[in-house]
């Protein structure tokens, strides 16, 4: 068991890190029932849909980022044995754009395969995406998009997909 520290030991948690952490920005995960969770968590919990994406996934939100769960189906909606639940990931906002820049070089220096790096949709959040040593994917991302007072997020026909941090960023998507 690792014990709690108040202070870091002089290990790799010592090490300088090119980039920060903010907070736990949003997860996903895979349901078998989703219109039931969507159900869940928008009258069990106070969550508002932000967005659905092409492949029926479903965004929440609480507060103004854009979201904090996102629900995917499950394909063929089939559960595992509860000691067995699948988490899609879970991400992470660091302050600015150099920051995943400074995070693609980091991943690449420790030998860390990246698994995604760019824009995806929703959100309009640029990011890097790579695995624990479990398999677990962790994203890493900047500029989460806002919602303001009206409750609705840029259209669909603004979602700007990227397949890199350059692209992400000399391409963003435009505001209404």
């Amino acid at each position: 068991m690792i014990a709690e520290q108040s202070s870091p030991t002089p290990t790799a948690a010592s090490t300088a890190f090119p980039f920060e952490i903010k907070k736990l920005g949003h997860v996903v995960y895979y349901v078998s029932d989703l219109e039931r969770s969507v159900r869940f968590y928008t009258e069990v919990l106070p969550f508002k849909v932000t967005d659905v994406n092409e492949r029926g996934m479903v965004f929440l939100r609480y507060g103004a980022d854009h979201h904090t769960i996102a629900l995917a189906p499950r394909p063929n909606g089939v559960l595992p044995p509860k000691e067995y639940l699948q988490l899609s990931h879970f991400a992470l906002e660091v302050p600015n754009e150099s920051d995943l820049f400074a995070i693609r070089d980091w991943l690449r220096q420790h030998d860390v395969p990246i698994k995604f790096e760019g824009r995806k949709g929703p959100g309009a959040n640029p990011g890097v995406e790579f695995s624990d040593p479990d398999g677990y994917t962790i994203e890493l991302y900047s500029h989460m998009e806002q919602i303001g007072w009206n409750g609705r997020s840029r259209p669909k026909e603004f979602w700007r997909r990227a397949s890199t941090l350059e692209e992400a960023f000399a391409n963003p998507p435009p505001t209404e």
